[in-house]
């Protein structure tokens, strides 16, 4: 069977052909479509030939830097997302570059890790429709996920209102696909905090010695590969907010060490005996059931309940259906204009089929839908028949992958058929992510998540010549 070819695009900018070269390697590992430039107006005329997802850009550059390239992607490429790599870090430049519109900024030597979570994340952000910028002082959060009148959401922008003016740490919970991120990112801008940087990190990319020097920072020679020293998201996120998303997935020994900083606002570097104080807003996502997670030793109770001061959960899509019309309409308006057709009319039959589906997926799913619509759906209208293959094709796929890979089910515990159908539907699509993440009905970075916890992260962990 021919391998799939990439549906998303990321350009590498670099003046180091050999770091260029081996940034474009390993992202087309990861699973992307690459293209290099070696300088920073080179790119930009690159841009204005042919859209990209996501821009991966050095920091310095002769001529034009990657802080000046990143505003000028800003200025002109609204939907483009932008992610810094560099060997020269510091918080100044780490933050100015989240300020000028960078998602994320990575130290070189790169672990593969961290860039696969900082380009799928970019990718999601890219995919959604948002807007490709920092978190902008006060942003309207209800452009960003507002969507729907249902009872359940009019909760939701209650709560937002009352908890985001105050500094107090908030539990995000809620099935994948759900918003969870962007909910984080509403809080934010609605807080006292937003002129300041929210800064993220997905929790299950990394390993626990990894997770550490992310959260906190490391000194030059704390470790084996520790060659310069490294600046963790606590303190680039001083005087702002930090997102941990998927929390559980940290493991028992951190959670100490971060229940101490969020008590007491204060914590050590890797490799260091000095104090570092940070005035940091935390806010926390999770898709597991937390208190199960204490009951089964996994997360400790106490950090439960200093995270848990006020929950937010996010009811999945089935429970809202009667949002999916004006979801319908935002992403169909979204997509036409991306894909640039003209707008497409939704029979009614098709809104009750859309409004019938379960949506495992939840609203990423619906969103996916909608967009495949307006690139293949030929002539005005959106119809029943064209819309229901797509809806089925992921419990045929299942039933399928099953059927040749003879899995019996009966007795099977759930994580482990889940685990089955993930590897067989990655061996289906000879191992490209992004058709089976598709296939599944979730995000490259769930699926990258899972895989790691099965034990089949990517073949090589760092390009230490990044």
């Amino acid at each position: 069977m021919k391998k799939s070819t990439p549906s998303h695009s990321v350009l590498i900018v670099d003046d180091n052909p050999h770091s260029r070269e081996s940034l474009c390697d390993a992202v087309s590992m990861i699973g992307y479509q690459t293209v290099s430039c070696g300088s920073g107006r080179e790119a930009l005329d690159r841009l204005a030939k042919q859209a990209f997802d996501v821009v991966v850009t050095d920091l310095q550059m002769p001529g034009m830097d990657g802080l000046q390239l990143v505003r000028e992607v800003r200025a002109r490429h609204e939907r483009t997302q932008l992610v810094m790599v560099t060997a020269h870090g510091s918080i100044h430049t780490a933050v100015d570059a989240m300020r000028f519109g960078a998602l994320d900024y990575l130290e070189k030597p790169v672990q593969i890790e961290a860039l696969e979570s900082a380009i799928g994340r970019a990718i999601q952000s890219t995919s959604r429709g948002d807007r490709a910028t920092a978190i902008p002082p006060g942003g309207d959060s209800d452009s960003v996920v507002m969507i729907g009148n249902s009872l359940a959401m009019q909760t939701l922008r209650q709560r937002i209102a009352l908890v985001a003016p105050t500094d107090e740490t908030i539990l995000i919970t809620g099935e994948s696909g759900t918003g969870k991120e962007l909910v984080a990112r509403s809080i934010h801008q609605a807080s006292r905090r937003c002129a300041e940087a929210m800064i993220s990190l997905n929790c299950p990319v990394l390993s626990a010695h990894l997770m550490e020097s992310e959260l906190f920072g490391h000194e030059r020679g704390a470790f084996t590969s520790a060659d310069h020293a490294r600046i963790g998201r606590f303190e680039l996120a001083d005087k702002g907010t930090i997102l941990l998303d998927e929390i559980t997935e940290i493991d028992l020994p951190l959670q100490a060490k971060l229940l101490r900083v969020l008590q007491e606002k204060r914590f050590e570097k890797v490799g260091s005996s000095s104090t570092v104080e940070a005035d940091v807003r935390v806010l926390a996502t999770s898709n597991r059931d937390l208190l199960a997670e204490v009951a089964a030793g996994r997360f400790r109770q106490d950090l439960y309940y200093r995270l848990n001061v006020v929950p937010i959960e996010l009811p999945p899509l089935r429970d809202r259906t009667e949002d999916i019309p004006k979801l319908v309409d935002h992403f169909l308006n979204a997509a036409v204009i991306r894909v640039g057709r003209e707008m497409l009319t939704v029979a009614d039959s098709a809104m009750e089929l859309l409004q019938s589906h379960p949506w495992p997926g939840n609203v990423r799913e619906l969103e996916n839908i909608i967009t495949r619509a307006a690139l293949l759906t030929i002539g005005h209208d959106l119809t029943p028949e064209q819309i229901r293959p797509w809806l089925t094709e992921n419990s045929q796929e299942s039933i399928s992958l099953q059927s040749t890979g003879n899995v019996s089910v009966v007795g099977m515990r759930l994580e482990d058929m889940e685990r089955q159908l993930i590897e067989q539907t990655l061996e289906h699509f000879e191992g490209h992510r992004e058709k089976t993440a598709t296939a599944l009905g979730i995000s490259v970075r769930t699926l990258s998540n899972k895989l790691r916890s099965y034990g089949l992260a990517p073949r090589a962990r760092t390009f230490a010549h990044v």
